[in-house]
């Protein structure tokens, strides 16, 4: 097959080429250029996709012996992720920016300019495995990201290639290690690349405005002052800087926030509990169910997977969890799991 193979500069894109040309495969290499400034986005440990990355993805694709490319996707990455990021959390909603980069630009942009010019797979260097055209986690579940694949749909999972779904994470640096790849102990990337300097109520600040508000206990009495209820997310404990304690002593919490007032209501970590979710732009692996099934939903791309039933209602979904799950904030993603098999994802609108 003619396989290209998406290289971001780090050990596990490296290895997973390589993979790929060992198994025979005609394999090409390509950068993605998120940045038209790519010195904005973070560099070393804490980065990706950065001038260093592109750099260190074209010495591997040097050591597999394979042609090498770097596209520019800068544009389609701004008004994709980067816009969809900041319009979500003006919203009040929370995105992961990792899962729609995986949606909208390595698996709907790339594959399709892929399949255009006559590949037959786009290669990644993600945990996941396919199995019977069906995503299932990876061996190591540790490293596992089925949860951020979990809105790919059957035709691009049939065009994807996961070579290091079967193998832990501490052996794919030892091979890495015997293929003379210098990226071999090069630390993962972390946080949002986009954000250089990790200050993410900062950057929202310059693209949103400031729009002070009230932070509000579960009475509706004001307890503190804020600059943007954007800088907010459900569950957040940190930066609230409430003037003056809750009446029991404990920790506060953000319940809930409201951009259309500017309000941000604050209250006991009991009251994040929530054990019934609803989400949209439903993504279901086969035909959908006609009733309710049991199956487990996983809400943070590493959180616990827990059990639940989930009823399909035409693009949505709602879920009844068993066990409660904290902090779940409208604009995550649910993805719905059958063992180690992933029946279906969603993008969560509402929970209590």
């Amino acid at each position: 097959m003619r396989v290209l193979a998406a290289m971001s500069g780090g050990v596990d894109s490296a290895v997973a080429a390589a993979r790929a040309v060992e198994a025979g495969h005609e394999v090409t290499g390509v950068h993605l250029a998120l940045s038209s400034n790519p010195r904005s986005f973070r560099s070393g440990a804490r980065g990706c996709c950065t001038l260093e990355d592109s750099r260190d993805a074209r010495r591997a694709a040097d050591v597999v012996g394979i042609p090498f490319y770097v596209w520019d996707v800068a544009q389609r990455f701004r008004a994709d992720v980067v816009d969809d990021f900041v319009a979500e959390y003006a919203a009040g909603r929370t995105p992961n920016p990792c899962v729609r980069c995986n949606e909208k630009i390595k698996f709907s942009g790339v594959l399709d300019k892929a399949l255009a010019l006559g590949f037959d797979a786009v290669c990644t260097g993600h945990y996941a495995r396919i199995d019977g055209g069906r995503l299932r986690r990876a061996v190591d579940h540790g490293k596992d990201q089925s949860y951020v694949l979990g809105v790919l749909t059957a035709g691009q999972l049939a065009h994807a290639m996961f070579p290091l779904g079967d193998t832990p994470k501490a052996e794919v640096r030892r091979e890495a290690q015997r293929r003379g790849l210098a990226v071999a102990d090069k630390p993962d990337s972390h946080d949002v690349c986009f954000i250089a300097d990790g200050d993410t109520a900062g950057f929202l600040r310059d693209r949103i405005g400031a729009a002070p508000g009230p932070i509000v206990d579960e009475t509706g009495a004001t307890v503190g002052r804020h600059d943007g209820a954007f800088a907010f997310t459900v569950g957040q404990r940190r930066g609230l800087r409430i003037g003056r304690p809750a009446p029991d002593g404990k920790p506060r919490y953000v319940l809930d926030v409201s951009p259309v007032t500017a309000t941000v209501t604050v209250g006991p970590a009991e009251r994040l509990d929530v054990v019934r979710l609803t989400g949209d732009r439903l993504r279901w692996w086969g035909p959908a169910p006609r009733g309710p099934i049991e199956c487990r939903a996983q809400i943070r791309a590493h959180g616990e997977a827990v059990g639940c039933e989930a009823s399909v209602q035409g693009e949505q979904v709602e879920v009844t969890l068993r066990a409660p799950v904290r902090g779940v904030a409208a604009g995550q993603t649910v993805v719905l799991y059958e063992r180690d098999t992933v029946l279906g994802s969603a993008t969560i609108t509402h929970s209590d």
